[in-house]
């Protein structure tokens, strides 16, 4: 039987403090100690259950931790301010100056960008590969090496990747196999099939209103408890904290994302049908022809289904602008970035989200310049929406 993260979720629900069904928000920076004694303990890491200042603990931030690690299957976890605070942050408390790294090439475009861009500024070095070939992954492999990093589906090429088998190969090794589950929450639980840590932007699906950026860590209690040491943790020392107002919302949202995801899947599957009918280059994991479709199928959640995330390529980027107008025109969606809202999104990757990669680097990873990502929403009626989509589609020449 497949594991179901929305049971284990819903077994972490317990009554806020005066008896409130909802997360009650602790609006306090500090927080008073009964003896001096108690708060020198807490400052040197020898005492649990007492909050010191919310930049460490705050009991908000807390109760939706424990529920993210509930849902992942791990032992704890930490929130963030954004996705990629709990993505820089994991890394930078893993890896030193002189590491190395090896890391999917298909990634999203901040994520390249912290790791091309920024991490040499601290002598860690990155090697980008195909993360679905297992022998580049092996062959990238060195003495100074201490993470490898990939999405569970890539961004924007909607790649699955291995998870068991980068487990083993990081375990062989003695590596760290650090997975963005960002595309995927709940379909996929990639600390049950082997990853030590995973990230997520819960701007995304989790919170699922576009009306916030938060990140999520989930991890052995002994990795949250590093990145959080008073004198040395990352995520300590670099401040990056989620608002306990902020933590509270997306802890409520938290628990309909089971329902979300369904129908999210629901409507992307319906759509990448008709897309492929239709003659369309369309990309999409739920489709028999992906090359990782049986990869996914063993390895996902099935409850869940494919997830919402769709590509399709029109051949040039003034293309893909000409049909996201008109989809937007016609009230389809929203021309804008991001994911996991209840409106379809959508957006020419190369030149939006993963611009950061240079446009050789685009090339050589396969994603063509017209390639438009949608994420799709929560439309109650999806023949509706196709029959609207299918109109711009012959307005503009792209089918007949």
């Amino acid at each position: 039987m497949k594991y179901n993260p929305a049971v284990d979720l819903q077994k972490s629900m317990h009554l806020s403090p005066y008896d409130g069904v909802n997360p009650s928000i602790s609006d306090s920076s500090t927080f008073a100690f009964s003896r001096g004694d108690v708060m020198t303990d807490t400052f040197e890491g020898k005492r649990e259950g007492c909050f010191l200042y919310s930049r460490h603990w705050n009991p908000t931030n807390h109760e939706l931790s424990d529920a993210l690690a509930a849902m992942e299957g791990t032992e704890a976890g930490w929130v963030t301010g954004s996705g990629m605070a709990a993505i820089t942050s994991t890394i930078l408390q893993i890896c030193n100056s002189g590491d190395h790294i090896i890391s999917s090439i298909t990634t999203y475009g901040g994520t390249y960008a912290f790791f091309n861009n920024y991490l040499p500024k601290f002598n860690i070095d990155v090697t980008f590969v195909d993360i679905t070939d297992l022998d580049a992954v092996r062959k990238a492999v060195r003495e100074n090496t201490r993470v490898i990093y990939t999405e569970t589906v890539t961004n924007p090429l909607l790649q699955i990747s291995d998870i068991p088998e980068l487990a083993r190969i990081s375990k062989e090794h003695g590596l760290k196999l650090v997975v963005d589950n960002t595309f995927t929450p709940m379909i996929f639980s990639p600390s049950k099939l082997g990853a030590d840590v995973v990230v997520y932007s819960m701007t995304k699906f989790i919170n699922g209103k576009s009306d916030c950026v938060a990140g999520a860590i989930c991890g052995s209690k002994e990795f949250i408890g590093s990145l959080i040491d008073v004198h040395s943790g990352t995520a300590m020392l670099l401040g990056p904290v989620l608002d306990p107002f902020r933590a509270a919302n997306i802890h409520k949202n938290l628990f309909t994302l089971h329902i979300r995801l369904q129908k999210h899947s629901e409507n992307a599957s319906f759509l990448a049908k008709k897309f492929k009918e239709h003659g369309l280059a369309v990309v999409y994991p739920g489709l028999e022809e992906h090359p990782g479709h049986d990869l996914m199928k063993r390895t996902m959640n099935p409850q869940f289904g494919f997830g919402g995330m769709i590509s399709i390529d029109l051949g040039t980027t003034d293309r893909a602008n000409e049909l996201m107008v008109a989809m937007q025109e016609k009230g389809i969606g929203y021309l804008a970035v991001s994911l996991g809202y209840f409106k379809t999104l959508f957006s020419n990757s190369g030149k939006s989200t993963s611009s950061e990669v240079p446009e050789k680097i685009q090339k050589e990873m396969g994603l063509s310049e017209g390639l438009i990502r949608f994420s799709v929403g929560l439309d109650p009626d999806i023949e509706f929406t196709w029959q609207n989509i299918r109109k711009c589609l012959e307005e503009h020449g792209f089918v007949k």
